[in-house]
């Protein structure tokens, strides 16, 4: 029995996935009134005592992006000023997490200005989901739980009997190791695209390294956003691989050009999770959701238990 009681809260960007964690945990979610007043400034309020307790804020900094972190941030000074015992921010997609390094000069790294802005409000710790770069782990100084939906997404396929002949696809280099532990999980071949950056979210597929040809392709990612990761797969059917081509990309940003191209002949289906709320217009056909908030809440379990969180964690 811990010492603390432990509360979930949960700001406006995903209110489902919040409301599923709190189930399996066994309770409901904490009283917030978060208001967006007209002049375009948000107001939090906290509508219950949280003296001294563990309070979990389920916040995934989607679009509107800056709007959401703010939410986050308000939250997190609310709850400090309110005397809790500790404050877990749960953000299954990481703002700015694209912006990690100056890939020229003069650039912000807009993802090193979030975490300093976490830490500064009093955030003890932090959990997200398939970040786009690890090292951003490395930009913190509190504990960080960097997990993986890749068990989730991969059970989808494992034991399909679509997927017999089927080979696990990374759309680049950067991606292979996560390819490769799909490809371990689900025992399949790898294979790996290499492209070429044409500008600033334009690629281009230039060859394919591995045997796909006859192999049904599930191509692997961590966020699809425009959707230019689609523009890759004719490299795999002019390689030989056999439609229709399946994806497992984890976050669905999903702007209008991503769904735009979902119609297209060779795609089969894309399967994401919900750390990012898909609103029921933006649900193409194609669109296939898992839900991430079992592991969610085995984190959060964990870490209120003081056990440990490594089998949960994205170790690629």
């Amino acid at each position: 029995m811990t010492e603390h009681e432990m509360r979930i809260f949960a700001g406006s960007a995903n209110r489902p996935l919040a409301e599923a964690v709190a189930r399996y945990l066994g309770q409901e979610l904490g009283d917030v009134t978060i208001t967006h007043l007209p002049d375009s400034e948000i107001h939090v309020q906290i509508e219950e005592l949280v003296r001294h307790k563990d309070i979990f804020i389920i916040q995934p900094c989607s679009a509107p992006v800056n709007d959401h972190l703010m939410e986050l941030l308000l939250l997190i000074d609310a709850f400090r000023r309110a005397s809790v015992h500790s404050v877990t921010a749960v953000i299954p997609y990481f703002p700015y997490a694209r912006q990690e390094r100056m890939a020229r000069g003069r650039e912000a790294i807009s993802a090193k200005v979030v975490v300093r802005m976490l830490e500064e409000m009093g955030v003890d710790r932090v959990i997200f989901v398939d970040i786009h770069s690890l090292a951003i782990q490395g930009f913190f100084n509190i504990p960080v739980d960097p997990l993986t939906a890749m068990p989730v997404l991969a059970d989808y396929f494992k034991g399909d009997p679509r997927f017999a002949n089927a080979a696990v696809v990374a759309p680049d280099v950067g991606r292979a190791r996560l390819a490769g532990k799909y490809a371990e999980y689900l025992g399949l071949p790898l294979v790996v695209m290499h492209k070429r950056r044409t500008g600033f979210a334009e690629t281009k597929a230039t060859h394919v390294v591995g045997e796909i040809a006859g192999k049904v392709p599930i191509v692997i990612d961590d966020i699809i956003a425009s959707g230019s990761v689609l523009d890759q797969l004719p490299a795999l059917i002019e390689a030989g691989a056999e439609p229709p081509i399946y994806l497992s990309i984890t976050h669905p940003v999903l702007l209008p050009t991503a769904l735009a191209r979902l119609n297209r002949e060779e795609i089969g289906e894309l399967v994401v999770t919900d750390t990012i709320y898909v609103p029921p217009e933006r649900r193409h056909p194609k669109l296939h959701i898992v839900s991430v908030a079992p592991l969610l809440a085995e984190a959060i379990h964990r870490i209120y238990a003081g056990r440990s969180v490594s089998p949960l964690l994205r170790l690629v």
